[in-house]
């Protein structure tokens, strides 16, 4: 099965385009949501993430993720510890998840670490969604109301430059107001199909 990865800096607007995909009909595997679910359901996983960071991170409810994330965004070698256990279970949930939905001609796969966390390297080609970083910033500031500016740069700049994404990306998608998103989807939609058809 034909397998395209989807990533993009926050602000680029990579979840409507992934949306738009969804719309004509491709299953969409959104990595941030699948990775909760995984973190809150797989009991293996859970095991590890006690040892690793103490029971209290667990209440009657399932996982306090406010607790985790006070453990683990203030320190890094924490917060890769975190990375290197969730990935592995994220990845097979990934698997998984793609022989569920084997009929479809083509799957997409969203996540904002595609290649920082080597998520790449379960796709065929990989898109990145683009735009410039002051159009994401005035996005972001309108849609995250609770994050400051000092924030949103921290988050971006822990993720990889935009000139790298497009550098290793096959297809981008411009999201930067410049020309419509619709028809790039249609153009790339249209290509997956025929390319998903020469691989069976």
């Amino acid at each position: 099965m034909l397998k395209i990865g989807i990533t993009g800096g926050i602000g680029t607007g990579k979840s409507m385009v992934s949306h738009l995909f969804a719309l004509l009909n491709i299953p969409v595997y959104d990595s941030d949501l699948r990775a909760k679910q995984v973190m809150a359901h797989n009991l293996q996983l859970k095991q590890e993430l006690i040892a690793a960071f103490g029971p209290e991170i667990f209440t009657a409810e399932g996982l306090n993720r406010t607790k985790l994330a006070s453990i683990v965004f203030p320190d890094p070698e924490k917060l890769a510890k975190l990375n290197s256990l969730v990935h592995p279970h994220v990845k097979q949930d990934f698997i998984d998840w793609a022989e569920e939905n084997k009929k479809a001609p083509y799957v997409l796969k969203e996540a904002a670490l595609m290649f920082e966390t080597e998520a790449y390297k379960q796709v065929d080609e990989m898109i990145t969604v683009f735009a410039p970083l002051d159009i994401r910033m005035k996005r972001l500031l309108k849609r995250d109301t609770h994050r400051t500016e000092t924030d949103l740069k921290n988050i971006i700049a822990k993720q990889l430059p935009e000139e790298e994404k497009l550098r290793r990306a096959d297809h981008v998608i411009y999201n930067d107001d410049s020309q419509l998103v619709i028809p790039q989807v249609l153009k790339l939609h249209q290509y997956f199909l025929s390319k998903a058809t020469e691989k069976r």
